[in-house]
């Protein structure tokens, strides 16, 4: 049985960093893909105003020695940002709608129906492009509670409507626990991806009652860096490397080499000047009889 992790590090991991030069990042995205991930979320077409980290995708992508058989994904917030996206030659294109009004306020400065309107648009622009639509704080919302957990559902057919074919489910502050990830999934289905956060210590336990529910894409970064710079309490992404060494040990087959993976977070450490958080980072993976 096989598990698809898209590596979301290079955007949502490095967003709230100081930014680095277009060659470290280009250079961690050929790493990524070098340790075998076969999904990354390589950069995002946002003001360099709101995320400076996020500056120059086209130039990130250009430098970057892209494989044929890697999925280089984009975010994008509006069709602007998708016809950069297809200048740039992005192979599949990420739009975030938030389930929390107030979070989307924060987030793209628009209603929710506003950027459900967009979506339609992008996904019209992305013409035969995959287009995943990440739908942000479906487990609970330091704002608004658990309305956007109820809400989740109805944004789902509407996007369906407006020709979305896939989806991640975003626990953007970390309020989910495995129970909630389950009452969710028995409501839309294990046809979806999840994007989690570690910020409460719940996301592996949330990832394996995924797995257990029958869900098989998960995003996550490396190191656990990230988390979004417009919610309140938002924490660390789930760590790749703390999913692959759990998958692995449960006899699940990733392709991702952990050796690879734990090198290079030693590089990313350096490149972004602390530790990280990820528990197999700091100490190391499982070994039988210790």
């Amino acid at each position: 049985m096989s598990v698809r992790i898209r590596e979301v590090g290079p955007r949502d991991g490095l967003q709230v960093e100081s930014p680095l030069p277009i060659t470290a990042r280009a250079g961690l995205i050929d790493g990524l893909a070098g340790a075998g991930l076969r999904d990354i979320e390589a950069v995002s077409f946002v003001s360099p105003n709101a995320v400076p980290a996020m500056a120059d995708p086209a130039g990130v992508m250009a430098a970057v020695n892209r494989l044929p058989d890697v999925t280089y994904w984009g975010l994008v917030p509006n069709t602007r940002g998708a016809e950069l996206a297809l200048e740039a030659g992005m192979d599949a294109l990420t739009i975030t709608v938030s389930a929390c009004p107030v979070y989307n306020e924060k987030n793209v400065r628009r209603t929710i129906d506003a950027s459900m309107k967009e979506v339609g648009q992008i996904v019209a622009e992305a013409g035969s492009l995959p287009v995943d639509l990440i739908l942000s704080c479906v487990f609970g919302s330091p704002y608004t509670g658990d309305e956007p957990t109820r809400t989740t559902p109805k944004l789902m057919v509407q996007a369906r409507d407006l020709g979305v074919s896939r989806f991640t489910l975003a626990d953007t502050t970390g309020m989910a626990t495995p129970g909630r990830v389950a009452r969710i999934l028995d409501e839309v289905g294990t046809e979806v991806g999840l994007h989690l956060h570690d910020t409460r210590g719940t996301a592996l336990a949330n990832a394996w009652e995924a797995i257990r529910q029958g869900v098989r894409k998960f995003d996550a970064a490396l190191g656990g860096l990230g988390g979004s710079p417009f919610a309140e309490g938002a924490g660390d992404n789930l760590a790749t490397e703390d999913l692959v060494h759990m998958l692995d040990d449960a006899g699940l087959t990733t392709d991702v080499d952990l050796r690879a993976l734990l090198d290079l977070g030693g590089r990313l450490r350096d490149m972004v000047g602390h530790e990280l958080k990820s528990a197999i980072a700091v100490h190391g993976p499982r070994r039988v009889g210790t």
